[in-house]
């Protein structure tokens, strides 16, 4: 990543190293989602600390569903605030530290522990989500418009490197515990450890470097800060119709980030229920789909700058389809990891195409507001994604192959919304000036 070789594809005042300490913290913050949510500890909380129950896969979807509720209901209003108080790195700070912690106290739920795992799992999850609308708000502010792919594109490639970072150095952790005789209770809850000190120590440029460049607003007067979060957010509501096109598309997204967030949550569960990976091979499969998620985010940003950003997430969204169909109907391993290629392409390409057209779509001054809609959105999907597995899993006695394949139902009503969004007059109604006036100042 080099993104001082064009100073013209950041934003005025903006240099190379702002805009790389801006994407650290996606590569902080990848070890959370790589470690806990994807590569080790779901498959953990299943096979030991849930005993393989067979409710255990739809307990897991329901903890990660109630931890995404509670950014949904907090997130729009959070970003509210950050924009009116000027304190997104200050928020920020707040829920990286919240998410070391809990991360690091999963590590303390055995076997059969199932309330605490539960509890520590929606809590350290509330953080991460929260943390990650806050430092998407950013981007509009370190991108130049013509390029705010192209750098969201750096932010996700870089993040996969950092999941491949930390879960590097968990396989290494989990290879020496093996050789010792321990088994997963006893080499897990290291990797949990593992992960929060990576998430604190990569994430300090982010806190040293990174301006915090939005001017505090006029308040309203005696409202504080909750009710001035709540009646910025009423003015959102009462003004929606001006941004038909980004509530067409955070439609979209739900939709289509509800199949992500399916193969996300559960891809090493379907490895080791299906496909018979131990946990090893499972750590080996993710650390090789975030290698080809990182070229994806990375090349595709600049795809997206060229191509548009509308033609390029049709594009990933046809990718993901084509995934699981192979991915349902593999019954080979070259199948299977042929499939989990594909998946890391679309994984990077669609998460870093989606979030940079909602800062298209933004309008100034209320990147935070707006970038908590998106998180509302991506939560949203988040529950219902591995909601939706867990329950066909559960209904069907552990049939995944068919749980798999009715994430592809997603996708395709994405496409479907996607088909009516109009890029240019969303942008257009972004930048209308009467959009951007701060709630003291409006009617």
């Amino acid at each position: 990543m080099n993104p001082g070789a064009d100073d013209r594809v950041l934003a005025p005042g903006v240099r190379a190293r702002e805009a790389w300490a801006w994407a650290m913290f996606d590569f902080a913050n990848s070890g959370y989602t790589t470690v806990v949510i994807t590569a080790i500890y779901n498959a953990y909380f299943v096979a030991v600390i849930a005993g393989n129950s067979r409710w255990a896969t739809l307990a897991w979807s329901g903890a990660l569903a109630v931890s995404y509720l509670l950014v949904m209901l907090t997130g729009p209003a959070i970003g509210a605030l950050a924009d009116a108080y000027a304190c997104k790195k200050k928020l920020l700070a707040a829920t990286t530290v919240g998410c070391a912690l809990f991360t690091a106290a999963l590590a303390l739920a055995g076997p059969g522990e199932l309330a605490a795992a539960l509890v520590f799992l929606v809590v350290s999850n509330f953080f991460f989500g929260s943390g990650e609308n806050l430092i998407a708000a950013f981007l509009p502010e370190i991108a130049d418009s013509r390029h705010i792919g192209r750098v969201s594109g750096w932010g996700w490639g870089l993040g996969y490197v950092g999941g491949m970072l930390t879960l590097g150095l968990c396989l290494a952790y989990v290879t020496h515990a093996r050789a010792a005789g321990g088994g997963a209770e006893a080499f897990v809850p290291g990797t949990l450890w593992i992960t929060a000190a990576m998430f604190l120590v990569a994430s300090l440029p982010t806190f040293l470097f990174l301006r915090e460049r939005a001017r505090a607003q006029p308040h309203l007067l005696g409202a504080g800060a909750l009710g001035e979060s709540i009646a910025r957010l009423a003015r959102t509501w009462r003004e929606s119709r001006r941004y038909r096109d980004l509530a067409r598309f955070l439609a979209c997204l739900v939709c289509y980030q509800a199949g992500v967030q399916a193969v996300v949550a559960l891809a090493a569960i379907y490895a080791q229920q299906v496909m018979h990976f131990d946990t090893g091979q499972t750590i080996v499969l993710i650390l090789v789909v975030n290698v080809a998620a990182a070229i994806g985010a990375a090349a595709f940003g600049y795809v997206q700058d060229r191509l548009g950003h509308k033609r390029a997430i049709a594009l990933t969204l046809m990718g993901w389809l084509a995934m699981v169909v192979l991915a349902s109907l593999a019954t080979s391993s070259i199948m299977f990891w042929l499939a989990a290629q594909l998946a890391g392409l679309c994984l990077g390409s669609s998460q870093s195409a989606g979030r940079a057209l909602v800062g298209f779509l933004s309008p100034p001054e209320r990147q935070g507001e707006f970038y908590g809609l998106w998180g509302l959105g991506v939560k949203l999907s988040s529950i219902l994604g591995p909601i939706t597995y867990g329950a066909i899993v559960a209904i069907t006695a552990g049939e995944h192959r068919i749980a798999f394949l009715v994430t592809g139902s997603y996708f395709l009503a994405g496409l479907a919304l996607l088909a009516g969004v109009d890029v240019h007059r969303g942008r257009e109604a972004a930048l209308a000036g009467p959009s951007s006036k701060p709630a003291a100042a409006s009617g």
